[in-house]
């Protein structure tokens, strides 16, 4: 029997009635929006210590954090440009208000986990922006985190001051 299947026809006739499940087995089904009843989409975001809960909705462009407008919790214009990435990157400035609250870590660590939640966010609520978002890399979770110190040294790798006297 393997001698005779050389094509995709030949397969389907030697499985017999399961030919949808030939024709779409390297196919995926597209994505569906996830949205809650009010319309969002909720993600969470993490960078280092820090830890975001983030929700999306249609509007006008507007971030809050941790209720505070992000201008005046993020002061630094670095780190609200990191904020406003995803948004350039999928093209759909000022279109959407984010709501978030950050718990844990410094503020370049809090403004890369609003930065991934937002992304997460934006690709559940429009599985459209997801190729974008995943090609720039901001889906990815950045797994760099503060390494441990050790025994014997004054930090990680430090080593106390050597006094040959």
């Amino acid at each position: 029997m393997a001698d005779e299947i050389k094509s995709l026809e030949d397969l389907q006739a030697a499985v017999g009635g399961a030919d949808d499940a030939v024709v779409s087995a390297g196919v995926t089904a597209p994505r569906e929006p996830v949205r809650d009843e009010l319309g969002r989409s909720y993600a969470t975001g993490k960078r280092k210590d820090a830890v975001a809960r983030v929700w999306v909705k249609p509007g006008s462009g507007k971030v809050t954090v941790n209720g505070k407008e992000m201008n005046a919790y993020f002061a630094r214009p670095v780190l609200q440009m990191v904020i406003a990435q995803p948004f350039t990157v999928a093209n759909v400035s000022g279109q959407f208000d984010v709501m978030a609250t950050v718990k844990g870590g410094g503020l370049s660590g809090q403004a890369g986990a609003v930065k991934h939640g937002i992304s997460k966010a934006l690709s559940l609520y429009d599985p459209e922006l997801r190729p974008a978002l995943k090609a720039a890399g901001f889906l990815t979770r950045d797994s760099r985190t503060v390494e441990r110190k050790k025994y014997g040294k004054r930090k990680a790798r430090r080593s106390f001051q050597f006094s040959k006297r």
